[in-house]
């Protein structure tokens, strides 16, 4: 074999493995948040790809700080929060979400903002991967929801913009129906105090940190990016369960 050639082979399997410890990386990240029990402390979990990795639609600086600084901040909030409630630590962060309305309520508002910072953003990562296509079952249930893949968009632009300020768009399933909701803050429907349930299958982060360096005040025009970045795989995956 010759040598350019081998070299050629030898990089595309590095690209392949590559790209295979990038999706790893992304699910483990999810592993993390969902099924972190009994450790003392939650962690900011790997992107699962690089902060460039979403350009020109969400560049590569929002990226970094909005990962790095942002999310790493709602963690460590977090923890501060179950260090003076020990008797929290230990529980999933869906357990905790999930029963808010009984939480201690000298850390009810921290672990509410920012354990569903936590809960919402490591979600979120996992939504963004460019050049995806709605797969069938998504295809299916929007169809049956909505009318059409692009009458669920409309319907989810204009709920997204709607949103006052800070906070977050929803496409939940409640009872085995898809709704498009919206929650203010880092509030999302896991939340017992929430007067919206169900389980999330996509959102988008509407907070200004979010778009505010690339879009400035043009929320639109972040929204309408976000097709160009959402990971419909992933879309996939959270409506099986």
């Amino acid at each position: 074999m010759k040598p350019n050639r081998r070299k050629f082979i030898k990089g595309a399997a590095l690209v392949g493995i590559g790209a295979a410890l990038q999706t790893n990386r992304a699910e483990a990240g999810i592993k993390l948040l969902i099924q972190q029990t009994g450790a003392d402390k939650f962690e900011l979990p790997p992107l699962g790809y690089a902060y460039d990795a979403l350009e020109p639609f969400i560049d590569a600086q929002t990226m970094q700080l909005h990962h790095g600084k942002h999310h790493q901040a709602y963690v460590n909030k977090l923890n501060e929060a179950l260090d003076k409630e020990p008797s929290l630590k230990g529980h999933t962060l869906e357990k905790l979400l999930g029963k808010l309305g009984s939480c201690p309520e000298t850390v009810r508002s921290a672990v509410r903002n920012h354990g569903g910072g936590h809960w919402n953003h490591t979600f979120f990562w996992a939504l963004l991967k460019k050049e995806t296509q709605p797969g069938k079952k998504t295809t299916e249930a929007l169809q049956t929801a909505f009318g059409s893949v692009d009458a669920f968009k409309k319907e989810f632009e204009k709920v997204s913009a709607s949103v006052f300020g800070s906070g977050w768009a929803w496409l939940i399933s409640e009872n085995a129906k898809l709704r498009i909701v919206s929650t203010p803050n880092q509030d999302n429907t896991l939340m017992d105090i929430s007067p919206m349930q169900g389980r999330p299958i996509l959102g988008l982060d509407v907070w200004e940190h979010a778009y505010y360096l690339k879009y400035q005040n043009k929320r639109a025009d972040y929204i309408q990016a976000y097709w160009n970045v959402l990971n419909w795989d992933q879309v996939e995956k959270n409506l099986n369960g």
